[in-house]
């Protein structure tokens, strides 16, 4: 299955070491809740968005560490050392919200201790720029009774919940078990072809934690061929379902997508939202939500928690799609792009290359370089309609008439109503209990303490201390089982792969849809184009049609798309230009700079829709980095059709 193009082409990374300390002072009082012992007051903060929420006294586990003053506010967790030794400035006192998958509350084994345990998992930037798991456990001790105790770890994981699900809070409001949102269930499915074949491993060493830390409900199910996703989304029941997420490249959502769209209630499934975890060689539409969150530029594991984090935030976008018609009259749906000429050959080209990954690309755009080719074809497009914007403001391309405009504000993302909870239905390939969904009566393997202490369901070795075991934050409701039955066509797990090494299965054209919106601004292809069309003509190096911002996880290709613009950018490499400016541009685009480089042979133009004739008698068209038929296409931008799991928008952080 082909993934989009030139993930491997960047020969740089902006990696940003992250600036968390900031100096945290107490100046003042203030009181938490229903404590009645003296505590440290907030330290003070920057803006009227940081507000405190809610605001503690702390111990440390062990019992016998420092304490700490806690303030939550709805953009971070500050926390200050207060005993034996306050510190000035302390380390690792400021834990943005972005980097939190979620919390939870724990109970001493212990009966004699009356402390409750607030725990906060977080996935924190290093100095070398990689993610790293910590835990953060705090002792609640402020009060005589167990249960006091445990009430008040409550309130701070009910309140860092709701923050973290987008649900507001003041820091005068009353923070109760009924303000939590229920919890939606996701079907998550694993491509374990995709990427070098590791979305299966990753999955469970990253995806599948940072979940379940951030309590969401879930059912995961592996797919075993090319296609098997599409198959499953058309008898899927979507009424058990809030969310689908993919597990691989790019070519895993695109069967779901088509999947949807294919159904006789289309207009009702395309609604579900749909997500990416970014496993595969391209990963061009994860690479577009994480700029979307705001974090830095990622790949490969990096990126992969920072759209996991974004994932248990919640959150969506209404997202566009491109309704394609092949020569034959098949139609497929495009979330990403369709290309012809060099990028399209590199893409396909590059397949034999699988086993290196990303680098794939690398190898592929290096041997294309070397023998580049030209092809003739025509290039007719509908301007969009709405006032022109430059991809780069104050920078002028060569362009045709009405190029460069975008779209409308967005449409409101579509909402649907919650599920039961559910587990997942496989058994991890690891030597570990089954891995269930959070709230479950047994203890969620391999979340320590402290970013390295004890096992939670490990034996105890310490001296006089005993461990600690999961504390539900809310009891389940009695209409919401614990387990809940998959639909029909998930009935019986797929079996395991006896190596997930396996090569991929054979390319093949995917299949076209016949349900979907009426495609109402395109005549029958090769019939002629309205006069208010666009055309060009002449000898091309390459050709794409793309719908967000990225190309894949480390290109942008179009920097000033959006997931709802209404709009799909049309770039285009007229012949003549040279292989080293070819290279600069695609470089360029590692920081979507390429259109700043005055290149007179790189076009761009945003439209409605368009018409790619070919005019050379062979070559290579891809869709969303699928490979299709050759010939003459067109396609149609449907606006705000689908909706995307995109987590929060955020502004650019300092990750």
């Amino acid at each position: 299955m082909g993934e989009d193009i030139c993930h491997g082409l960047s020969l740089r990374q902006l990696m940003l070491p992250r600036g968390l300390e900031q100096e945290l002072t107490s100046p003042g009082s203030r009181s938490a809740g229903d404590w009645t012992r003296v505590m440290a007051p907030p330290p003070p903060l920057p803006t009227a968005a940081s507000t405190p929420i809610l605001h503690g006294e702390f111990g440390s586990y062990p019992p016998h560490g420092p304490r700490f003053a806690l303030t939550l506010t709805t953009q971070a967790l500050h926390i200050q050392r207060l005993r034996p030794k306050p510190e000035a400035r302390p380390r690792d006192g400021l834990v943005p919200l972005d980097e939190v998958s979620g919390c939870g509350t724990l109970q001493s084994r212990s009966p004699s201790d009356t402390a409750a345990y607030f725990c906060v998992y977080t996935y924190p930037r290093g100095r070398r720029g990689g993610r790293r798991r910590a835990t953060r456990t705090f002792r609640v001790d402020g009060a005589a009774t167990y249960e006091e105790n445990r009430a008040e770890a409550q309130r701070w994981a009910t309140a860092l919940t709701c923050l973290l699900r987008g649900v507001p809070l003041s820091g005068d409001q009353e923070i109760t078990p009924e303000l939590l949102p229920r919890k939606p269930r996701l079907l998550i499915l694993v491509n374990p072809f995709g990427g070098r074949g590791l979305a299966w491993q990753r999955c469970m060493e990253h995806v599948v934690p940072i979940i379940s830390e951030a309590g969401l409900s879930f059912n995961l199910i592996q797919t075993e061929r090319q296609n098997h996703a599409r198959e499953l989304v058309q008898g899927l029941d979507l009424r058990e379902w809030e969310g689908i997420v993919t597990v691989s490249g790019d070519g895993l959502l695109y069967e779901v997508l088509n999947g949807l769209l294919d159904r006789p209630d289309w207009e009702d499934a395309v609604r579900m939202p749909i997500g990416v975890l970014p496993c595969g060689s391209g990963n061009a539409l994860a690479g577009a939500v994480n700029r979307h969150g705001g974090f830095e530029p990622a790949v490969g594991v990096d990126l992969l928690l920072n759209c996991s984090l974004l994932l248990c935030r919640g959150g969506s976008q209404p997202l566009d799609l491109l309704s394609v018609t092949l020569a034959s009259g098949s139609r497929c749906f495009s979330f990403l792009s369709v290309a012809w000429g060099f990028l399209s050959d590199v893409d396909i080209h590059s397949e034999r290359f699988r086993a290196l990954g990303s680098a794939r690309f690398t190898v592929g755009a290096v041997l294309g370089l070397a023998t580049l080719h030209t092809y003739r074809g025509r290039l007719s497009y509908l301007p969009a309609t709405t006032e022109p914007a430059l991809p780069i403001p104050g920078h002028s391309l060569p362009r045709a008439k009405s190029e460069l405009a975008l779209a409308p504000a967005p449409a409101p993302a579509a909402t649907h109503s919650p599920l039961h909870r559910s587990v997942s239905d496989l058994p991890l390939p690891l030597p570990q209990p089954p891995l269930a969904s959070p709230g479950s009566p047994e203890p969620l393997p391999g979340l320590s303490l402290n970013g390295g202490g004890p096992e939670l369901t490990g034996d105890w070795g310490g001296a006089g201390d005993a461990p600690l075991s999961p504390d539900l934050l809310m009891p389940s409701s009695p209409n919401s089982p614990k387990t809940a039955q998959l639909s029909p066509i998930a009935e019986g797990s797929p079996e395991m792969p006896a190596s997930s090494g396996l090569p991929p299965p054979p390319l093949s054209a995917p299949q076209a849809s016949t349900w979907g919106p009426v495609d109402h601004l395109l005549p029958p292809l090769g019939s002629p184009l309205p006069q208010d069309w666009v055309t060009i003509e002449g000898e091309f190096v390459l050709m794409l049609a793309i719908l967000p911002s990225h190309l894949c996880a480390d290109l942008v290709a179009a920097p000033h798309a959006r997931f709802d613009d209404g709009v799909v950018h049309l770039c285009w490499v007229r012949s003549g230009i040279s292989r080293a400016a070819l290279l600069r541009i695609l470089l360029a685009m590692e920081h979507g700079n390429h259109f700043s480089l005055g290149c007179p042979h790189l076009g761009y133009a945003a439209a409605r829709a368009f018409r790619l004739e070919p005019l050379t008698p062979r070559g290579v068209l891809t869709v969303d980095g699928e490979l299709v038929e050759y010939g003459p296409v067109q396609a149609q931008v449907h606006p705000s059709l689908a909706t995307l799991l995109t987590g929060p928008a955020g502004q650019k952080r300092r990750t």
